[in-house]
């Protein structure tokens, strides 16, 4: 029987592609800031037995905000959050989070925000140790403008601050983790690229599928982005 999911992330790949190729660039999510930023890690409580969830450790990462389609403020989009993070042994691990809900249904449906200070979770799963698990971003702060400049401008000034999470299942979050922005990371728009599905955690694994959606388009941005 075919993969559907699949067999959908193929069928939007060349639309997606013909928008890279208009915006000389990203299809989706075209304009960020490109941040520094640290995350410190305390484990996962009640332990997970995944080893970088459940493990400590303070790590220098890169973080991106996004607005998805690219609408300019004040009109509501899909907001995003990418993470990077090295591993142990200094490969890339790339987190993809967007604005959605907390609960367990919402937790898997991307939802429009006008403020970046929003609920971000990778939507997609993971399978692990503990079975399938999802992660997510929890804000730290009240307000963030959702555009590029002013999100450059709130991480000078140490504002932009999250509580990353896991849920097992339908399970409550778990707290894990804080991630702080220290500054930007050079000019707002760069060619940095994030594949979830490639560069998972450590001891997870991109299932699930959106996964297997995402794998298609993902090439077809690597490709024109090369």
């Amino acid at each position: 029987m075919p993969d559907l999911a699949a067999a959908a992330g193929q069928l939007v790949a060349g639309p997606f592609g013909a928008v890279a190729r208009w915006r000389h660039g990203r299809p989706l999510h075209p304009r960020g800031a490109v941040l520094d930023a640290v995350l410190e890690r305390h484990g996962a409580s009640p332990p997970l037995g995944d080893p970088w969830l459940d493990g400590s450790g303070t790590t220098e990462a890169l973080v991106r905000f996004s607005r998805g389609a690219g609408l300019p403020a004040p009109l509501p989009d899909v907001l995003g959050l990418a993470i990077r993070l090295p591993d142990a042994d200094g490969a890339p691990v790339d987190l993809l989070l967007s604005t959605c809900g907390r609960g367990p249904l919402t937790r898997r449906v991307p939802v429009l925000r006008t403020d970046a200070a929003a609920t971000y979770g990778s939507i997609m799963a993971y399978r692990s140790a503990a079975g399938t698990v999802r992660l997510a971003a929890f804000p730290g702060v009240l307000s963030l403008p959702s555009d590029p400049e002013p999100v450059a401008a709130a991480a000078a000034d140490g504002a932009v601050v999250f509580t990353l999470a896991v849920a097992p299942g339908a399970q409550e979050w778990r707290p894990f983790g804080t991630l702080r922005a220290t500054g930007t990371h050079g000019p707002l728009d760069t060619r940095l690229r994030f594949d979830a599905v490639r560069n998972p955690p450590p001891g997870l694994v991109a299932d699930g599928p959106l996964a297997r959606f995402r794998e298609p388009a993902y090439a077809t941005a690597r490709r024109i982005g090369s």
